[in-house]
């Protein structure tokens, strides 16, 4: 038989990688330019305010932003050589550097002078982080889940205020939370692209963000609430040139506050990265981290030449990709490409700008929450049981929400760490780092508690280094009657972490004779029995199936269960064994056990079997939490409530 040979297998694009039709990518493109917009202007509106500059050269700045913004993403998206992370990432500039910017320009006389001294610092930091982004990427061990799922959820929900203020009417002067038109048009906003998404599919659910924006703002034009006076005011172009204002003063005390902010804002563009590499599903790793760095270093160099300022990854689209799930990188590219039109024609930014803040901000809304949603879902990834986590997740969200809620808090600090205190994301993910550090790479690790009390836990490597009777005494209560799964469980020591302690029991379980499993099977005490209910089975049997009430039914309850219960003995010749703890009520037990009256012997022994997994993984949490000093202080806080 003779074989033809065939094409070689195209290997399928990525939707990373994936090149839209034109038309989409405008559109899509356009929509991030949306959502990304105000965020992008606010910084040289709030830095122009503060140091005295004109009206003019407020206006100039702003073109210069979206110029080299647009240039920032193409190079973040799209890259070249090792530069840029070929991902779907906005660049803007940061607002880390809103307050040293505004201290550097005070310090050097404020106007063109500060403004001047202020592209000098931008400047080299911007070369001091594309020369470090190499050692930096390497640092990419010190950023488990814990570290990222951390710092992404801090991301969103410190956006979320951000948000609550442009549908409140935008910070500032026109800020009004009891106005009842602006509550209209945010939760009006937000309501279109909730329904859009509900009732669409393909193309139409894709763009429901840009919907919303349209329509919304259509609704508030109709209204008398939006003006586009100024597009007519706007000239037709606008070129921004390298060193407009004059050429850059470099001071060193302005250089090394700006080297601190992009110390930070690598630490965000890091967060970001991983963020983004979790919605489009494609993994992140140390060169990919150096890339995102290097751009960002490069894209901030261009900002201190065409008159701009830091940039890093805005987060504010990363929540709008994982809305859409539109992953394609050349949709940021087109951004990128829509943006520098934008810059250089201000009668389009003019149009843009014209967005209601109420309209804009039921949009962020929606893209900002999904954010924190990355977060929690990078966070499943982590072992809870292991109570260090709790603290550093617990303790890094708690203070990145202080100083969002409290902003003024970072008055109270000397000069020099208010870019600390002056930001929640800021402050979040480097308690989340710092913590890391602290309980999982210094000192001496003994692993999670796994077993024991408060104040008397029991360690992962004192497990490893129990004798066989210690281990047995330990975990004897996560199986009734014969302790022979705990003692062939000991025998697959040591254990690398909790994971791997469950792990050791299934396998024990699992791995035995049919002899001693059936044996183990008998050893379960009956569904609703009274023997439980009097605690003549053991503290666990009463947990177990306390949780639906099995302990205290009713009598009619009590003689159905029991009827099904030595049917089933009768035929199988073992007791019904079920993980109660998985149901929610006392009729979904009646009705799981019914079922399987129905299935033969061997299926039944199996059933068993992993039910009995299920108890004893129920069980093994319980040992975990009980060891863990903050699951133990909210059980007591709830227990003296009662």
């Amino acid at each position: 038989m003779t074989t033809t040979p065939t094409a070689e297998r195209v290997r399928p694009k990525h939707p990373v990688d994936e090149v839209l039709p034109a038309p989409k990518l405008l559109i899509y493109g356009f929509q991030h330019v949306l959502a990304f917009y105000a965020g992008a202007v606010i910084v040289p509106i709030l830095l122009a305010n503060a140091i005295g500059l004109s009206q003019q050269q407020l206006i100039h700045l702003i073109n210069a932003d979206l110029f080299t913004c647009g240039i920032a993403s193409i190079i973040q998206s799209v890259g070249f050589w090792k530069v840029g992370v070929r991902l779907p990432l906005l660049q803007g500039v940061t607002f880390t550097a809103v307050s040293p910017m505004i201290a550097i320009a005070t310090a050097a006389g404020s106007g063109t002078e500060g403004l001047l001294t202020i592209y000098g610092a931008v400047i080299v930091a911007g070369l001091f982080t594309f020369a470090i982004a190499p050692y930096f990427s390497k640092l990419i061990r010190f950023f488990p889940p814990v570290v990222t799922g951390t710092v992404i959820t801090i991301i969103g929900i410190a956006l979320l205020p951000v948000a609550a203020a442009d549908a409140a009417g935008g910070a500032g002067p026109g800020l009004d939370p009891t106005n009842g038109r602006y509550l209209a048009y945010a939760l009006g906003t937000l309501a279109l692209i909730v329904i859009i998404q509900r009732v669409f599919r393909g193309f139409m659910a894709t763009v429901a963000v840009l919907a919303g924006l349209v329509i919304g703002t259509l609704v508030a034009w109709a209204l008398g609430d939006a003006s586009f006076d100024s597009v007519g005011d706007s000239a037709w172009a606008g070129v921004t040139t390298p060193f407009y204002f004059g050429w850059p003063q470099f001071s060193a005390a302005a250089i090394i506050s700006m080297i601190v902010v992009m110390l930070i804002t690598a630490v965000e563009t890091t967060g970001d990265v991983f963020a983004t590499g979790e919605i489009v599903e494609k993994r992140v790793g140390q060169e990919d981290i150096a890339r995102a760095l290097r751009a960002d270093g490069l894209a901030t160099t261009l900002g201190g030449v065409f008159n701009s300022f830091p940039y890093t990854c805005f987060a504010e689209n990363v929540g709008l990709v994982r809305l859409t799930q539109v992953k394609s990188r050349f949709v940021v590219a087109a951004a990128g490409a829509i943006m520098i039109v934008i810059g250089l024609i201000p009668k389009a930014g003019a149009i843009v700008a014209g967005i209601p803040h109420p309209v804009l901000g039921g949009a962020a809304l929606a893209m900002f929450a999904t954010v924190a949603v990355v977060g929690f879902q990078t966070l499943s990834r982590v072992d809870f049981h292991d109570h260090r986590n709790v603290v550093i997740v617990a303790t890094s969200l708690g203070l990145a929400m202080y100083v969002t809620a409290q902003p003024d808090v970072a008055k109270a600090v000397p000069d020099w760490a208010q870019i600390i205190f002056g930001s929640g994301i800021t402050l979040g993910s480097i308690t989340a780092i710092f913590l890391n550090l602290i309980f999982h790479h210094l000192g001496k690790s003994w692993g999670p508690a796994v077993a024991g009390a408060p104040g008397a836990s029991i360690r992962l490597d004192q497990v490893n280094e129990m004798s066989r009777e210690e281990f047995g005494a330990t975990f004897a209560g996560l199986y009734q009657g014969p302790g022979w799964v705990v003692d062939a469980a000991y025998d697959l020591r040591p254990f690398s972490d909790t994971h791997d302690l469950r792990r050791a029991f299934q396998e024990a379980q699992f791995g035995a004779s049919e002899e001693e499993q059936k044996q183990l099977i008998g050893a379960y005490p009956a569904l609703g029995a009274i023997a439980v209910a009097h605690g003549d089975e053991g503290e666990e049997s009463i947990r177990d199936q306390g949780t639906v009430g099995l302990t205290r039914l009713a009598d009619h309850e009590h003689e159905e269960l029991a009827a099904l219960t030595e049917a089933y003995r009768d035929k199988f010749g073992f007791p019904l064994v079920i993980c109660v703890r998985d149901h929610d009520s006392f009729k979904t037990v009646l009705k799981q056990g019914q079922q399987r009256l129905e299935n033969g012997a061997s299926q039944e022994q199996a059933a068993a079997l992993v039910e009995i997994a299920k108890i004893a993984n129920y069980r093994f949490n319980d040992l975990v939490a009980a060891a863990n000093p903050i699951h133990s202080a909210r059980q007591r806080g709830s227990a003296s409530d009662v």
